[in-house]
């Protein structure tokens, strides 16, 4: 008897190891895809927000502003379907292209160029980090 409970309980377990979502396997195949191309861009994972002509990403280290061109644009619409309101940040998954700003201008030491959307998420519900300005 004892040695059924074990085979049944290693059976779930192996079972709800393979559980893994598919989401996951592919954006770490594009992460390294990243890494292995060799072609300057890296993937960066943060809260984008596209508002009043000005798009961010924030990481959790470092913010950047970001290029406003069509790719932007592309991940602004995508980032859309999850927004509540227009100015919630979004978590996307991208691969950029990561330069210094002009030393003239205002902003963020560093901006990043939208090259490839790999992944748009639902914001979490449960998060607290929300500041509501109020007129």
């Amino acid at each position: 008897m004892k040695k059924i409970n074990l085979i049944i309980i290693l059976a779930l377990v192996m079972f709800a190891c393979k559980n893994e979502t598919k989401k996951a396997v592919d954006l770490e195949e594009n992460r390294a895809k990243s890494y292995d191309q060799n072609d300057g861009f890296i993937t960066i994972k943060g809260d984008f927000v596209y508002y009043a002509d000005a798009a961010v990403l924030q990481t959790q280290s470092e913010i950047y502003g970001v290029v406003i061109d069509n790719n932007m644009h592309a991940l602004d619409k995508q980032a859309q379907a999850y927004k509540k309101e227009a100015t919630d940040m979004v978590p996307v998954t991208v691969r950029v292209r990561k330069f210094k700003k002009p030393e003239a201008e205002e902003g963020w030491p560093y901006r990043v160029e939208i090259k490839e959307i790999l992944q748009v998420e639902a914001p979490d519900p449960s998060s607290k980090d929300v500041i509501k300005l109020a007129k």
